[in-house]
């Protein structure tokens, strides 16, 4: 019977991380390094991506390949697609973590609902929904060759519940629709996936709460009072949900949605 250290082991194991560079693709990128796991991370073209790769592999001595790509042009994901299938034969974990989160600035974005405009509202689903379906897709064939096929999709609490307005009053925060559509989405995607792939890959999705990151004090201390545990998440909170469901110790667990948001949702 294995003990849970074998459980909790990716060692010889490869795994895709999108959005590699960023903030919770960073924790992610640890966490899988630290169990053993070989990996390609995905990001848009930057110096940073080239450093991150170099440095995980010094910490960790794992091999880590770093493939740029922006992932909203579909020539440039069919690239990846057929990069990862020259090189493997065959794929162990795809967490699809990248995600068009816009900014203030960006026309039709953070703006009244009826100004917000379709190009950001396709630019967000190609990004957040429609780059996981084709990843996803094109890489099965290698996910199916593995012993233990996982994707992980990493969703929100604004793809499950609606927005609640009172929390940005008086901020220039926003919570635009065609994120949270996204969002909503890629959960059900998990879930379609999840019938579909089994019993040889595993589907789940991950949906994390508000995470701390500089956000005007009263929408922060909106937030804590509304939340159970009294806090907003930090990216260290999601390092034993990518490294349960990306092992063998999720090995029975496939189409749910794990909340990591601090009680949010239980009111």
């Amino acid at each position: 019977m294995p003990i849970i250290e074998d459980l909790f082991s990716l060692k010889n194991k490869t795994a895709l991380i999108t959005g590699a560079i960023g903030n919770l693709g960073k924790v992610f990128c640890d966490t899988l390094c630290e169990l053993g796991a070989d990996l390609y991370i995905l990001d848009i073209e930057s110096s940073d991506l080239q450093r991150r790769a170099i440095k995980l592999q010094k910490k960790y001595n794992n091999q880590v390949v770093p493939i740029a790509c922006n992932l909203e042009h579909e020539e440039e994901r069919d690239s990846v697609i057929d990069k990862i299938k020259k090189n493997r034969n065959s794929l162990d974990i795809i967490v699809n973590n990248a995600a068009f989160v816009g900014a203030s600035n960006l026309d039709g974005w953070s703006v009244p609902f009826e100004q917000q405009s379709l190009e950001t509202w396709r630019r967000a689903l190609e990004v957040n929904l429609t780059s996981a379906f084709h990843l996803s897709q094109g890489l099965t064939p290698l996910l199916k060759k593995s012993e233990s096929g996982s994707i992980i999709n990493i969703s929100s609490i604004h793809g499950c519940y609606g927005p609640d307005w009172s929390l940005y009053e008086g901020t220039k925060m926003s919570n635009p629709v065609a994120y949270a559509a996204s969002k909503g989405s890629l959960i059900q995607l998990s879930r379609w996936l999840a019938t579909t792939l089994a019993p040889t890959v595993r589907v789940n999705t991950i949906s994390p709460g508000g995470i701390s990151r500089d956000q005007p004090k009263p929408f922060v201390e909106r937030y804590e009072n509304r939340t159970p545990m009294g806090r907003m998440a930090t990216e260290e909170d999601f390092r034993g949900v990518i490294a349960f469901l990306a092992s063998d110790a999720s090995s029975y667990i496939t189409g749910q949605n794990i909340m990591v948001d601090g009680g949010w949702g239980v009111w």
